[in-house]
């Protein structure tokens, strides 16, 4: 198999709130039944780039993982939860091929099987994790400390917080210049380095995953632009 992956951002006005959050669940059996839909998760969102606790009802999404490009293809362009998301206020998606990680999203490793990338170039970062419920403030405090530093970070393109239900299963995706400007924030700002080894310490999660990969074919927009435009 040639799996890929996909990450879609939606927005929706503000009176389609109440449906936006509905369809985080009344999607999930029409996605169970895509051909070539091998992983997916449907997610809310925190507000703006923030990755700290919060939430924008307007904006959803997904990542999924894809049997092949063809099955991805055919998913935009007859399903009608695609062209639901074509009609939005907002909406972007990018195509993604793996560059290394590690963990599991709960109990499945999405980057098995996955198209290698290129390393050169823009990419783009998921970090997701379970958060156990005695951890929960101290994880809490440890993030806006981490936002704060990470929108400090030289290579920074964007990034948006994302969850799923329950509350402590948080994620961020985010979009950098190139592997090595990724790799400086995770080495190099005493604050996160600080953080991964309390998480480690204090056995904070249950699950984490943390992956990379090739950003590559983005349609649509993302807080009015296409971030990897003429990148």
């Amino acid at each position: 198999m040639a799996r890929i992956a996909s990450f879609h951002l939606i927005s929706e006005p503000a009176w389609k709130i109440p449906m936006a959050m509905a369809r985080l669940g009344l999607d999930r059996p029409a996605l169970d039944r895509v051909d070539g839909l091998h992983f997916w998760r449907l997610l809310g969102t925190g507000r703006g780039n923030d990755t700290g606790p919060g939430a924008d009802l307007r904006r959803t999404a997904v990542f999924a993982v894809w049997d092949d490009e063809a099955d991805l293809d055919r998913f935009l362009d007859q399903h009608r939860i695609a062209r639901r998301w074509s009609n939005a206020s907002e909406s972007w998606n990018v195509r993604l091929r793996a560059l290394g990680g590690h963990g599991r999203w709960r109990g499945i490793d999405p980057l098995d099987h996955m198209t290698q990338g290129a390393r050169s170039g823009p990419i783009a970062i998921v970090t997701r994790a379970d958060v156990r419920r005695s951890a929960g403030r101290r994880f809490a405090r440890a993030a806006k400390e981490v936002d704060t530093e990470l929108h400090t970070a030289a290579g920074l393109i964007d990034v948006v917080g994302i969850g799923e239900a329950p509350v402590g299963r948080l994620a961020t995706f985010s979009l950098w210049e190139s592997l090595d400007a990724a790799r400086a924030f995770a080495y190099s700002m005493p604050r996160h380095r600080q953080v991964i080894d309390e998480t480690r310490d204090g056995d904070w999660y249950s699950e984490e995953l943390f992956a990379r990969f090739e950003p590559y074919g983005s349609t649509g927009t993302w807080n009015g632009r296409d971030p990897l435009e003429k990148r």
